[in-house]
């Protein structure tokens, strides 16, 4: 299979979901690639880094990314995105993809279930319109004029879940979408149209970070093919958010939730 089409796979996944490009990424480059496992994952972060990109640069004048949370999250996940990366140098294939499996199928169910206890929110991916929630205790507070509190909780919390999305992303080659929208929505009173927008700044950062990590302990990288799987993703990104508003929904992201645990099982059989 061409690379340029599975990049392209990946991005439109990125785009109609919301979530969830690394974990979808990852089984397909193994699969209909042949790549190792460390190679696909390292790839991976790439491809999702620059369609997330793509989508921060859609959104620089919509006011909906909050930069203020998102850099420090960000910025505390690629510290502890290469400490991931380092770790994954010392695992075999066989260990990291089980890894991979096990949070593959957490992530699932969290959104299988959470597209059946929430139905409104399924259509809120990279695009959608903006809706409030109702605050609850808070972490992170915003003052009159909607600019965030850093009192020394929301810091840690911004930090501490940084650091977790960071270390998850350099070791299993994960972008961290599906932890960064509901830790956000948890910790503050953001909306989920915000939450989204602001994990695409997140997501960019860590998995830029963790492709670099990657990068600098690889031998004969190839440009060439991460030219091709990029630029399928970036077009995969534009069809995505350009159909999400007609067809995302509850429907799509249970279909999703089952597609990313038969991939990564196949891929868990091919590897034995």
């Amino acid at each position: 299979m061409s690379a340029v089409i599975i990049g392209i796979a990946i991005g439109l996944v990125l785009g109609l979901t919301g979530a969830g490009g690394s974990l979808f990424a990852v089984p397909l480059l193994i699969l209909f690639l042949g790549l190792p496992v460390q190679e696909a994952m390292g790839l991976a972060l790439a491809v999702v880094a620059a369609s997330s990109l793509f989508g921060v640069l859609q959104r620089l004048k919509s006011n909906l990314i909050l930069f203020t949370p998102g850099l420090l999250l960000a910025l505390s996940g690629a510290l502890f995105a290469p400490v991931g990366n380092w770790l994954a140098t010392f695992l075999d294939s066989n260990t990291l993809i089980i890894g991979f499996m096990i949070l593959t199928v957490i992530i699932a169910i969290r959104m299988w279930r959470h597209a059946s206890a929430h139905p409104e929110e399924a259509v809120i991916v990279r695009a959608g319109q903006e809706e409030t929630i109702e605050p609850a205790e808070l972490l992170c507070k915003s003052g009159h004029k909607g600019k965030f509190e850093l009192k020394p909780r929301c810091i840690a919390s911004l930090v501490i879940g940084g650091s977790i999305v960071g270390f998850l992303s350099g070791l299993l080659g994960v972008g961290g979408g599906f932890l960064i929208v509901p830790l956000l929505m948890y910790i503050s009173q953001m909306n989920i149209n915000k939450a989204v927008s602001t994990s695409l700044l997140i997501i960019t950062i860590i998995s830029l970070s963790g492709f670099i990590s990657y990068y600098l302990h690889s031998e004969n990288f190839n440009w060439l093919l991460l030219g091709k799987i990029v630029s399928g993703g970036l077009i995969g990104m534009y069809l995505g958010t350009k159909t999400s508003a007609y067809i995302a929904g509850v429907r799509l992201q249970k279909i999703f939730a089952v597609t990313i645990v038969v991939f990564s099982t196949i891929t868990l059989v091919h590897q034995y």
